[in-house]
Formats: structure tokens, sequence, C-alpha cells
């Protein structure tokens, strides 16, 4: 999942490459895995990415982190669009998705009700941003309210909502009728 916190640099470095282009940057993530690790780059459009997006911000991304090298070791590089989980990396994610059903892990585990839980799920509620820092409140879907500093969340994403179109359920064993029957 992707890390809120921690990416900061390598986001500095590519956001440039990736605006530059056309495209919206969403976030950065690295997965460090012993000798190698995976980069991933989310990239958006109000239309939606096409792999042919994802190949140009690549092959660019590629060039430029080539010549900077700002990962020790060797690792993948992988473009793609945020999908229908979409990842939620900056404050101004949590605000544009308010009202949507997210998960959040958390960088330590709630105290009081909730207590050692690390992984919560609800409705992203408002964002609040003071002095104090920026609070997420979230509408838990076993009830109550959750109200979190946003350094506090690892990683979010939203939960995707699928309807196939498929009219009201009927019961088992009703059946549609038939005009003129």
């Amino acid at each position: 999942m992707p890390k809120l916190r921690g990416n900061r640099a390598l986001e500095a470095l590519i956001e440039p490459v990736v605006t530059g282009l056309g495209y919206d940057l969403v976030g950065v993530e690295y997965l460090g895995r012993g000798r190698s690790g995976l980069l991933r780059v989310y990239i958006d459009l109000p239309g939606g990415v096409t792999v042919e997006d994802c190949e140009r911000v690549s092959h660019q991304v590629s060039g430029l982190l080539d010549v900077e090298d700002p990962i020790p070791g060797s690792y993948h590089l992988e473009v793609s669009s945020p999908g229908l989980d979409r990842p939620l990396f900056k404050a101004r994610d949590f605000a544009r998705f308010a009202g949507r059903r997210a998960q959040l892990r958390l960088a330590r585990p709630l105290e009081g009700r909730l207590e050692g839980r690390r992984r919560v799920t609800g409705t992203l509620r408002w964002l609040e941003e003071g002095e104090a820092g920026t609070r997420v409140r979230l509408a838990l879907d076993e009830g109550g309210e959750l109200s979190l500093d946003l350094e506090e969340i690892d990683s979010a994403r939203l939960v995707p909502e699928v309807d196939f179109g498929r009219g009201p359920r009927r019961g088992p064993g009703r059946r549609r009728r038939r005009p003129g029957a």
C-alpha cells in the first residue's frame, strides 16, 4: 500500500517530468524487496489513462532516474493509473474524495474502543487544516467517527464501489411478469 510519508524526495524529483508531459502525479511509492525494489508512479488525467500514456511517462521518468540515480541498487519502474482502489497520498486527495469509502492503515495501533487496530474502513467525512496540522474525519463502517492527524495515517485507498447495472434483486422463486400475461 502507498506510504503517505517517506517518498517526498522521489515525488519532488519526478513531478516536474510528469506534469511537464501534461499528466497529474497522483503519488509515488517505493517498495524495497531485498536487493531490488519496485518504484510505482501513479498518474492521472481527467478522461483516464491509457497504456500508451503510462509508456510515455515511463520512458521519460526512466531517463530522469538513470541520470539522477536517487535509488541505490536495482529496482523496477512501474507507471500506472490509480485504478478503482485509488491510493490517497496527499491532503487534497482526502478532501477530493470526501463522501467516499476508504480503508486506512495507521502508523500506530489505535487506543480506546478500537484498541490495537491498525486498519479502519469508513466514509471520508472532511479534511480540516489548521495550525495543529491536518486532520481527517472518518465515519466508521461499524459506527462512530474517528478523527486522525494526517501524519497518523501510513497509507490509504478508496474502497471500490462497483455497480454492474443489475436492477433490483428479486427474491428466490420470484419471476418477472410478462406483459399481457
